[in-house]
């Protein structure tokens, strides 16, 4: 059973992410909505946070600090500085940072916070607006086992999450934080095959994102290989052969691991840029 938070929880920026972690939270029943609150410079945004979930609002950052335990930065990358400069008086070793900016390393939260400050980096991705993220996350210095925990807690209310080394978030940027876009390709292009055989373009889409979502769940909860539940598709000398034949000369397999590996790469240039800034 889920066991609800003590602690408070404030979340710097209320966008869609920082909305899809609330609703995640509140629906899980990790916490409630007397017990979170967001800042954010958008008033508009503000009011539609309060009338769905329910939840405290205000527009100063310090506010945020002084009234929760939880601090999670949902910030845009390029305004983190500007804002953790602003909390940096603020923030002590008794609040835990929670940065769900891409490409931002610890190292440049911790250095421009206290000594002392205890900070956890999360790479999520949009599908966390559904409840079904694929997540990364990795501690820093002075995180403690619990601390790392709690997050754990947190992003398995919103989907799935593992706990990395640092280093491997930047892999985990290029794999699930832009793969929801390698796989709205797969299937837009699925569906066009099917349009191309004659079926009415709402029933391709709608009939290749479910065959999608479909075999995405087989991996996930048959716990067969996944060598194995395509040779189960595959019956000798059927259609499905014919149809992997001609994905394997459409050389898909080469395309998708060159999509992760470059991603990849980039994650590790934006974020070599912004530790070089800092340091």
């Amino acid at each position: 059973g889920i066991k609800m938070l003590k602690e408070k929880i404030g979340f710097i920026g209320g966008g869609k992410m920082g909305e899809a972690l609330i609703n995640g939270i509140l629906r899980a029943g990790l916490s409630s909505s007397d017990k979170i609150m967001v800042s954010d410079v958008d008033k508009k945004r503000l009011q539609i946070l309060e009338k769905e979930a329910g939840i405290k609002t205000t527009q100063d950052n310090k506010k945020i600090t002084s009234d929760s335990d939880i601090i999670i930065l949902a910030v845009k990358p390029n305004m983190m500085g500007s804002v953790l400069d602003e909390l940096n008086s603020e923030i002590t070793s008794k609040h835990l940072i929670i940065s769900i900016a891409a490409g931002i390393p610890l190292s440049f939260i911790e250095s421009s916070l206290n000594k002392g400050c205890r900070a956890i980096r999360v790479m999520p991705n949009t599908p966390c607006l559904v409840g079904e993220t694929a997540a990364g996350y990795a501690l820093g210095k002075k995180a403690t086992r619990n601390d790392g925990k709690l997050v754990g807690q947190l992003l398995d209310a919103v989907g799935k999450s593992f706990l990395l080394e640092e280093k491997y978030l930047d892999a985990v940027t290029g794999l699930s934080g832009s793969g929801p876009a390698f796989i709205y390709v797969v299937i837009e292009a699925l569906a066009d095959g099917g349009v191309k055989m004659g079926l009415p373009r709402d029933v391709a889409i709608t009939l290749a994102a479910q065959t999608a979502f479909g075999a995405a769940k087989m991996v996930l909860e048959s716990g067969t290989h996944i060598g194995q539940l395509r040779d189960s598709v595959t019956s000798p000398g059927g259609t499905t052969i014919e149809g992997l034949h001609a994905l394997e000369k459409g050389g898909i397999r080469n395309a998708l691991i060159d999509a992760v590996e470059t991603a990849t790469k980039k994650s590790k240039s934006l974020g070599k840029a912004l530790s070089k800034r800092k340091g």
